[in-house]
């Protein structure tokens, strides 16, 4: 399982904003991920999306990477405190008032799913598949006990 890893510090927007953005895209395929960043319409999805394009490009120079980046999805993606600059604003009567300017740091994860080894069949577990194989054809599955009882 192939992991690559990107990260982005000093980005000028809170934690918090960038957080929001990054739960859109967790656990998604990088190329689904990517779209849903285009499309966004919050600032911070432009650095989120270099940031996971600079993650692909890590797990395609990895040893062993089977070069199809369809199976990469986004593993995990998480944004951190930076430090944060405080600066004074001038406030009516003499006074100031602190402006905070946060910053943050950005990750994202890609990993590369395992490949599937058999081919999967439409009735689901071996559970639904002895159900399906025991029943009769005609046998309707929900509504029978109100049918009969009719």
């Amino acid at each position: 399982m192939i992991q690559g890893e990107a990260t982005a510090k000093y980005v000028r927007t809170s934690a918090q904003k960038a957080g929001l953005v990054l739960d859109l895209i967790r656990g998604c395929d990088v190329n689904k991920a990517l779209a849903l960043l285009q499309f966004s319409r919050k600032h911070v999805a432009r650095d989120i999306s270099k940031v996971l394009r600079s993650a692909i490009a890590n797990a395609q120079q990895k040893e062993g990477f089977g070069g199809d980046v369809e199976r990469l999805f986004v593993s995990a993606c998480y944004a951190g405190q930076g430090p944060t600059m405080k600066r004074i604003r001038p406030a009516p009567m003499g006074r100031a008032f602190r402006v905070v300017k946060r910053t943050a740091h950005l990750t994202v994860a890609v990993t590369e799913r395992p490949q599937a080894i058999g081919a999967a069949t439409s009735a689901g577990t071996p559970k639904r598949r002895a159900r399906a194989a025991a029943a009769p054809a005609g046998t309707p599955r929900r509504g029978a006990r109100a049918a009969a009882a009719k």
